[in-house]
């Protein structure tokens, strides 16, 4: 931060309120002060504003003269904090897709952190630009196929975007629609097949070659190897490529969940002796009404209950989604699509919203589109964890749930803090709550009476949340922003005036 020395005759004792310490608690509190006027916040954005300006443009919400200031800074930094904010629309965020370090638009591409659980995705002409974007000319070590990787593992982009690219005049475009090939129509794989670029119509054939076991077998790997788990979990595969798989036990796994294994492989995977091989089995979408009903009667726990969980028929889909839940999915490193391209129909989440079984239940309550009755239904659910995911994953989530998984699940609290839907009012029940971030939560509740008792906690999370509380009067704030173990918090305080908070800046020597 800029400070101005004093001179040779300076007073060898500074002002109170200008100790270097303070002074840098103040600039951050008022950085996250939500009752902060623009212009206060605009002087935050001063190369002397140090760590309060990455809290400012990072971590909350911003008036639209800030956020046009932030996106036309100079400084990269401050761009590229603002690419990460997560209470910024997509539309605001995009707005930085042109700029000119790489690492500011490899951010953009990258999401908003921490990464909600249903990003919202990029405008068209946004993730068209980083995907079509050539090297040459911008700051930055970042290539733009470097960035446009970034984009692609974001979840920005919803699979009907690839949709919408079929016909792009762009090849890069258009190749990345053959991504969809299981979902396309004879027609448009036709075209993508004879599409006049060569790029796409490698990526085209490519695809078709996943699908042929002879092109398989040439290309698989003899060493262990990305590629190589790759082709054996996804990919069609020779006579003697199966039959040396079912006589390695380290590949039995994969083959038992491949979907070109062949069904007469598919009966000796579900006898395998490792229940891990049967479980797979256990889970897939095309099994044998007669072998389902073995793999039903296992002997080992597992098996049986992943059989019974989905009687047949069932989707490829909605097989994922089971195993899902009940950690049975591939493994992350054979997973060669980041995107969900298909998920299961609306009515097969209702009919497991009102399912005996847990792990149907708890694949409904992460269906954000479940009508409000069987929400109701499942927030009154005996089983915990389905109350849990339904209040991290539904809009309609009851706010007593929502609170109640804020307090019973430490990892949750990054994504719940940043929804609406966390209750902020009626929570004086968790001021002494052992917790401290349960007590951060409850000491920043505007109703009820002024947490005094927090503002000493040993927490400085606490402290800070205490100290931001606006049922404290300003001569208490005054005295709280004389504390360096309060300053911080009294300076978020909305029940600062906007005069007051410019005082505070001038006391911080910021530039008006």
């Amino acid at each position: 931060m800029t400070r101005h020395p004093a001179g040779p005759h300076s007073s060898p004792k500074a002002e109170p309120d200008s100790t270097p310490a303070l002074e840098d608690l103040w600039l951050r509190g008022v950085a996250a002060n939500a009752g902060a006027p623009a212009d206060v916040l605009l002087r935050l954005l001063d190369p002397a504003g140090g760590e309060a300006r990455r809290i400012l443009c990072e971590k909350r919400s911003l008036p639209q003269e800030v956020m046009d200031a932030a996106i036309a800074h100079p400084d990269a930094g401050v761009r590229r904090s603002f690419a990460r904010n997560p209470h910024v629309p997509p539309a605001q965020r995009a707005r930085l897709v042109e700029d000119p370090h790489s690492l500011v638009r490899a951010q953009l591409a990258s999401g908003p952190h921490p990464r909600p659980r249903q990003p919202r995705p990029l405008p068209d002409d946004a993730l068209v630009f980083l995907l079509t974007a050539e090297d040459g000319g911008a700051s930055g070590h970042l290539t733009a196929n470097e960035i446009a990787w970034e984009l692609v593992s974001s979840y920005q982009m919803p699979p009907s975007f690839r949709y919408r690219m079929l016909g792009h005049e762009h090849p890069a475009l258009r190749a990345l629609a053959t991504d969809l090939w299981s979902g396309l129509a004879p027609e448009q794989r036709s075209a993508l097949l004879a599409d006049p670029h060569p790029d796409v119509r490698a990526r085209a054939e490519h695809h078709v070659r996943t699908a042929d076991p002879a092109a398989m077998e040439a290309e698989l790997p003899e060493r262990a190897c990305h590629h190589r788990w790759s082709i054996l979990n996804n990919y069609a595969l020779s006579e003697a490529v199966v039959e040396a798989c079912l006589a390695d036990p380290e590949c039995r796994w994969s083959l038992a969940g491949n979907p070109y294994t062949p069904g007469y492989a598919l009966v000796r995977l579900a006898r395998d002796v490792d229940p891990a091989v049967r479980v797979r089995v256990a889970a897939r979408a095309d099994l044998d009404p007669a072998l389902w009903a073995e793999l039903a009667e296992d002997s080992d726990e597992r098996v049986r209950t992943r059989a019974r969980v989905q009687p047949l028929p069932r989707t490829r889909a909605q097989c994922e989604a089971v195993d899902h839940e009940m950690g049975e999915g591939p493994l992350e490193c054979c997973c060669l699509i980041l995107e969900p391209y298909e998920t299961p129909d609306p009515d097969w989440y209702r009919a497991c919203a009102m399912s005996e079984e847990v792990a149907l239940r708890l694949a409904a309550a992460r269906c954000p589109t479940l009508p409000a009755d069987l929400v109701r239904r499942l927030a009154r659910d005996p089983h915990e964890e389905v109350r849990h995911r339904l209040a991290s994953w539904h809009p309609l989530a009851p706010a007593a749930i929502v609170l109640a998984a804020f307090v019973a699940r430490p990892d949750q609290r990054p994504h719940l803090l940043v929804q609406s839907r966390l209750p902020r009012t009626g929570l004086a029940h968790l001021l002494g709550h052992e917790d401290p971030e349960v007590r951060a939560l409850a000491a920043a509740d505007p109703t009820g009476r002024a947490p005094v008792e927090l503002l000493t906690d040993p927490d400085e999370h606490v402290r800070r949340a205490a100290a931001a509380n606006p049922l404290f009067s300003r001569d208490t704030l005054e005295t709280l922003l004389q504390d360096p173990a309060t300053a911080e918090g009294a300076a978020a305080n909305p029940g600062l005036t906007g005069v007051r908070l410019h005082a505070l800046l001038d006391s911080a020597r910021l530039p008006r």
